[in-house]
């Protein structure tokens, strides 16, 4: 069997409000809850498992999406009015950056984790890609 990742926990301070924030954002569904965890599956099967919680420090998860549904979740991001910018230092407030020949945003969950959705992996191209 290859390695796969195939869930993370993410704190939350209301992981429903989290789960379905994101949920909503990337056109997915959050839930059903099960134990102590509401999750958010992607294409791939990972899950992303928002769980309660009261002290935790803010990550940073980023989401490779094609262009129609970055199209989509940009939408969905100015129409609800979040705060959305160009890089993770959270410089230039509505804008998208254009690296690696694809384009980019950074936003923050209502927890203050900074999510991002990319077109284009980063880093160096794979030998014969």
């Amino acid at each position: 069997m290859s390695v796969e990742l195939n869930h993370t926990i993410i704190p939350a301070k209301d992981k429903w409000a989290s789960a379905k924030f994101l949920a909503d954002i990337l056109n997915l569904e959050a839930g059903p809850e099960w134990g102590h965890f509401v999750p958010v599956k992607t294409a791939n099967g990972v899950t992303l498992d928002f769980a309660d919680s009261t002290d935790f420090h803010p990550r940073h998860f980023a989401f490779l999406v094609s262009e129609a549904e970055f199209d989509a979740a940009l939408a969905r991001i100015r129409a609800a009015g979040v705060a959305h910018y160009a890089n993770f230092r959270r410089e230039r407030p509505g804008e998208i950056n254009h690296l690696y020949g694809g384009r980019g945003v950074y936003f923050d969950d209502p927890n203050g984790h900074l999510l991002e959705l990319i077109t284009q992996p980063y880093g160096p191209i794979p030998q014969g890609g």
